[in-house]
């Protein structure tokens, strides 16, 4: 009978693995889930970007005037080719304006 027993005992833990691999693969599913899968994702940036938010807001507080001559600094570089043109435009009225009172026109 010990065999027989053995045998029922075996059976009872396979079935109880068997069981626990099921929920187990169950639970990865669900882990691996596109819908999980975009939460966690959208989760992990929303939190960085509070993060980063903070500490840039704790830099600022820290040093106020290098943060703005550093945005300063990096507003002229993205205006760079704009600011070009208008001293280009003024550059060119402010000489050619010396131009227009020359000799012709005194008649």
């Amino acid at each position: 009978m010990s065999r027989e027993l053995d045998f029922r005992e075996a059976s009872v833990r396979a079935d109880a693995a068997r069981a626990q691999l099921l929920a187990t693969a169950e639970d990865a599913k669900a882990r691996v889930a596109p819908a999980r899968l975009k939460q966690d994702v959208k989760d992990g940036i929303g939190g960085a970007a509070k993060d980063g938010i903070a500490l840039v807001a704790a830099k600022v507080q820290q040093r106020p005037v290098a943060i703005g001559a550093a945005a300063g600094a990096f507003g002229l570089f993205l205006a760079r080719r704009p600011l070009a043109a208008l001293f280009r435009r003024l550059y060119v009225r402010f000489r050619n304006q010396d131009s227009e009172n020359s000799e012709t026109d005194d008649g």
